[in-house]
């Protein structure tokens, strides 16, 4: 295979992005030429190029250098196993678009493998998305377990549950937990967790050999609170004690510290392992996710990052 020139990565990088902007960010030809700063007929040639090329397969499949770039400084900065940057839309840093089709594919990459594996899974809005995207697979080797429960205090059901859906779209056995993500009291969570079905579930997801997760923000907006898992009083407390997001409803600091809440010492979640020499994925990207990201980072609670090039560059920015 012929080495192309630095123009010719460069016109395919141009086409790259194109090409998502068209295809996954639903962009019209006349606006990615003005984002892009080209004429609607560059833009046409630029979307179709990414297409002949192969660059565009509904999931992003050409590296942008700017990409690569900021994945290698996000994994170096904060000692990740792995980092994936999707392209973003600068003019939309709330936007997750992309999130999904790379998540998926990393979680397909697993899936595929003919060894028997252990997935764990988190919940969440953005998991929720990549399952979506997942292809329709037979992995009966595989087991999919939740880390968490998806139930409230009241006993409703969360939407965005994750392992069952998974379950459908891969065949795979799976192990929900059925449990509320912050049961009352400390003594409470304590007998849950003694029921021999719930303990087996958390022992197998505590040896999961890859393992995803959301990362939540803890402003009014929060997962926790819309979805009432906390309380608006338990939401102000924890913002007091300087709360910026959580891991599976684990609440961190901006530092990576655990904090010393209420809600931590009744959170049902499996609890995640400091520098685990198994895979553990964060799924997350948003301005208003930077900081909890920034937290989940300095925890070593994960050792990989799915994000997206406005929130990498804002993590960076950030000493």
């Amino acid at each position: 295979m012929l080495k192309r020139s630095n123009a010719e990565i460069r016109k395919l990088d141009d086409a790259a992005k194109a090409g998502w902007l068209y295809y996954v960010a639903g962009n019209t030809q006349e606006e990615i030429a003005k984002k892009l700063n080209v004429s609607r007929q560059s833009a046409q040639r630029m979307v179709a190029l990414s297409v002949s090329e192969g660059l565009i397969k509904v999931r992003l499949e050409h590296p942008i250098a700017k990409c690569m770039d900021l994945q290698l400084k996000v994994k170096n900065r904060f000692g990740l196993q792995s980092c994936i940057v999707v392209p973003s839309d600068e003019n939309e840093p709330m936007s997750t678009l992309g999130l999904a089709q790379a998540g998926a594919k990393e979680i397909e990459l697993h899936l595929k493998s003919t060894e028997p594996k252990v997935i764990a899974m988190g919940t969440g809005r953005v998991l929720r998305a990549c399952v979506e995207e997942l292809a329709l697979l037979n992995c009966e080797q595989h087991q999919i377990v939740a880390l968490l429960g998806n139930m409230a205090s009241d006993g409703s059901a969360s939407s965005y549950d994750v392992v069952m859906r998974m379950a459908e779209h891969i065949n795979a056995k799976h192990y929900p937990m059925p449990l509320p993500v912050l049961p009352s009291s400390k003594e409470e969570k304590e007998q849950l967790h003694a029921q021999r079905y719930i303990a087996n579930n958390l022992k197998l997801a505590a040896q999961a050999d890859v393992t995803f997760v959301g990362v939540g923000n803890l402003a009014i907006n929060s997962p926790l609170h819309i979805d009432g898992f906390v309380t608006p009083k338990e939401l102000k407390e924890l913002q007091t004690k300087g709360a910026v997001g959580e891991l599976i409803s684990w609440v961190l600091d901006i530092n990576g510290n655990l904090i010393d809440c209420a809600v931590n010492q009744r959170v049902a979640s499996t609890p995640l392992k400091v520098n685990s020499d198994k895979a553990v994925y964060a799924i997350a990207a948003g301005e208003e996710k930077v900081f909890a990201i920034l937290g989940a980072l300095r925890s070593k609670l994960i050792n990989g990052l799915i994000t997206n090039e406005y929130t990498a560059e804002r993590i960076l920015s950030i000493d």
